[in-house]
């Protein structure tokens, strides 16, 4: 069992306020970990130790998670504004350069933190910021809008997105919040328990029982531009469009066992992340930061190590 982090209440000039776990020497190089739906930065509760002699750690519970600010609209939550968030952040907490972790949608924001962050990145005023990225079990953006118009995998794997985003899902999460919801988008995909600990599952019910949260944590998956089709629509090939290389030293773990995210995620992955190192971690499912927490510390040791 691993206790409380000690948080720190930070305001952003994004115009949120997020709750913060800052440990290790502040003078070190620094990695930012970003927790995904549904959970908060104990996500990295195994990681936020086993690094914090060597490196300064910041986790924060992100924008409309826990005791962060939770604003109900869905426009606040595009995936614009979540990226700036995390450059705020390193603003506000003295950070210039830092290696960024994500997992689920953590994940998926950390690709676009180091998309413009890394040198030459695709915004001018985070250029050069992002030396490296740890990305674990989450797609790459420009694979996923491509598996979900092709691989009925994928898509059968994704139809959850298309349950959150369903006006008639409100009624669902007002009434049970995000367990409600989980139970109905999932149904007998969702493990019935023994994954974590009974003290981890009392906090994340206790997380969940705040409406607004549990509103604000769904409109992630509003505010996102990803296309989910229905089963029934068409197959075919998206249109052809560009889509720009992360040149920074990557390291994507795969949890194997993922109900939700296949590891035909992988396919294409060297063509976009030239150089990736892709560490497969077979018998677990989507939460591998703390469903195996050795192999993802491991392989995070060998790849900063050695970049």
């Amino acid at each position: 069992m691993i206790g409380d982090f000690e948080q720190q209440r930070v305001r952003l000039s994004t115009g949120v306020e997020l709750d913060v776990v800052d440990i290790g020497p502040k003078n070190a190089p620094t990695l930012i970990f970003l927790h995904g739906f549904p959970e908060s930065h104990r996500t990295w509760r195994h990681q936020l130790p086993h690094f914090a002699g060597r490196f300064r750690c910041i986790a924060p519970d992100q924008r409309g998670y826990r005791g962060s600010s939770k604003p109900q609209e869905v426009e606040a939550y595009t995936p614009d504004k979540l990226i700036a968030d995390i450059f705020a952040l390193a603003d506000v907490l003295g950070v210039d350069t830092f290696t960024i972790a994500g997992h689920d949608w953590g994940g998926a924001i950390a690709w676009g933190v180091a998309l413009g962050g890394q040198p030459g990145g695709l915004h001018p005023a985070w250029a050069g910021r992002v030396t490296r990225a740890v990305i674990a079990n989450a797609p790459h953006p420009g694979i996923f809008q491509r598996l979900l118009a092709t691989d009925e995998e994928q898509r059968a794997a994704s139809q959850y997105i298309r349950t959150f985003r369903d006006p008639a899902s409100d009624k669902i999460l007002e009434e049970h919040g995000i367990a409600g919801i989980l139970a109905h988008a999932f149904a007998d995909r969702v493990p019935s328990g023994g994954l974590q600990p009974a003290d981890e599952i009392g906090r994340l019910l206790k997380d969940w029982e705040d409406r607004d949260a549990c509103r604000a944590m769904i409109n992630w998956y509003r505010a996102s531009t990803i296309k989910v089709p229905a089963m029934d629509e068409p197959y075919a090939e998206p249109p052809a469009a560009p889509f720009p290389k992360l040149a920074v030293p990557t390291l994507v773990i795969w949890a194997l066992d993922d109900v939700a995210l296949p590891s035909c995620n992988l396919d294409g992955m060297e063509d976009l992340v030239p150089g990736a190192t892709i560490v497969k971690v077979p018998g677990c499912g989507h939460f591998v930061p703390w469903e195996a927490p050795d192999a993802v510390n491991r392989a995070m040791d060998e790849f900063l190590a050695a970049t």
